[in-house]
């Protein structure tokens, strides 16, 4: 299947669950929900909801947590936390 990332932003958490469901009804063994900064919290709620509420057969594969350096628009070089969690259907 093509792209199975979700982008966590500013939208309400509920939409990023039903992101996770679509790709997953349609096929995805596993699905990337991925954050940056402020939406990391977001990103855990959707993930925990897709886990715990919704999808009792999927867990959370992997979790990788780092730093990526961007450039702003006046130049200066800022450092903002991330998140990457991998749900995949249980075997």
């Amino acid at each position: 299947m093509g792209n199975r990332t979700v982008l966590v932003g500013s939208k309400p958490t509920m939409n990023y669950v039903l992101a996770c469901l679509t790709l997953f009804h349609l096929g995805a063994e596993e699905v990337v929900l991925r954050a940056r900064g402020r939406a990391i919290n977001k990103a855990v709620d959707a993930a925990l909801l897709v886990m715990n509420r919704f999808m009792t057969g999927v867990e959370a594969k992997k979790v990788d947590v780092g730093t990526e350096r961007l450039t702003t628009d006046d130049g200066r070089l800022v450092e903002k936390s991330v998140i990457t969690i991998t749900l995949s259907r249980k075997a």
